[in-house]
C-alpha cells in the first residue's frame, strides 16, 4: 500500500486486537505511513494472516491480554525485536452478552472486565516504562461511547469502557512531562466482528440512537487513530475523542 505520508518512519507501534478489525486497519496505515507494527492478538491464525497481507514491517505475539505475565512477556519479546515501543493502541476487547443487570451472568461479568479493562490496563502498565526510557510515547485506548452513555442491556461493556476512559485520563495526567500522550476514542457502534456477538434486536438499537443512520467505517476509525498516535498529535493528553455519528452529546 503506498502511501505519500511517512508519519511514522522509523516507529514502532504496537496494537493489540491488531489482528483483524480496527486493530489491522489501523496496523496497515501506519505500516503504509513508514512504520513497523507487533500485533498482539489471542488468535494466533489470524496473526499470520494479518502478517501476510502486511510483508515484512509486521510482526506478531500471540498472547490473552488479561494474563499479565503474558503482556509482560509480550512486551520483553517485542522490545527484544525492535528495540523500543512508541505506540501502544489497545483495540483488543469483547461486547459480552445482552441482559439486564439482574440477569447478568457473573461469570461473564468478570470476563469483560478481565478483557476490556484489566487487559487494557496491563498493555498500559507494562509499555508505559518502556516508552519513558525513550522519552516518547503515544497511546490510543479504545472505548466506545457506551462508555459515556451507557447501554441498556450492556451493562459490564458501558461499566468497563467508561473505566478506560478514567484510566486514560489519569494516566495522561501522570505522563504529561514524560513526552507520551494518552488519549481516548469512544466510537459510536463500527461495523466490525464483534457485531457478531450481539442480538440483532440490540444492533437496531444502537442505529437508531446515531443521528447520522449508519454504523461506522473501520477506515474512520484508523484515520483518528493514526493522527492520534502520530507526532502530529502533540499537546492533547487525557482527552476523548468522540466518533459517534452525531450521537454524543458531551
Amino acid at each position: 500500500m503506498a502511501n505519500s505520508i511517512r508519519r511514522y518512519e522509523g516507529r514502532h507501534a504496537v496494537i493489540t486486537g491488531g489482528a483483524s478489525g480496527i486493530g489491522f486497519r489501523t496496523a496497515e496505515r501506519i505500516v503504509s505511513e513508514g512504520g513497523t507494527v507487533t500485533l498482539w492478538d489471542v488468535d494466533a491464525a489470524k496473526i499470520e494472516e494479518a502478517k501476510a497481507a502486511l510483508g515484512a514491517s509486521s510482526h506478531g505475539v500471540s498472547l490473552d491480554v488479561s494474563d499479565p505475565d503474558q503482556v509482560e512477556k509480550a512486551t520483553q519479546e517485542t522490545v527484544s525485536a525492535f528495540g523500543k515501543i512508541d505506540v501502544l493502541v489497545c483495540s483488543a476487547g469483547i461486547a459480552g452478552p445482552n441482559a439486564k443487570v439482574a440477569d447478568y451472568p457473573i461469570d461473564q461479568w468478570k470476563q469483560v472486565f478481565e478483557i476490556n479493562l484489566h487487559g487494557l490496563f496491563y498493555c498500559n502498565r507494562f509499555v508505559v516504562p518502556v516508552m519513558q526510557k525513550n522519552g516518547y510515547g503515544r497511546i490510543v485506548n479504545v472505548a466506545s461511547i457506551a462508555g459515556k452513555e451507557g447501554n441498556p442491556n450492556a451493562s459490564a461493556y458501558s461499566a468497563s469502557k467508561a473505566a478506560v476512559i478514567g484510566l486514560t485520563k489519569s494516566l495522561g495526567k501522570e505522563l504529561a512531562g514524560d513526552g507520551i500522550t494518552v488519549n481516548v476514542i469512544t466510537p459510536a457502534t463500527v461495523d466490525t466482528p464483534i457485531l457478531q456477538q450481539l442480538k440483532p434486536e440490540f444492533i437496531d438499537y444502537m442505529l437508531s440512537k446515531i443521528p447520522m443512520q449508519r454504523f461506522g467505517k473501520v477506515d474512520e476509525l484508523a484515520a483518528l487513530i493514526t493522527w492520534i498516535a502520530s507526532e502530529e498529535c502533540s499537546f492533547t493528553t487525557g482527552a476523548v475523542f468522540d466518533i459517534s455519528g452525531g450521537r454524543a452529546t458531551y
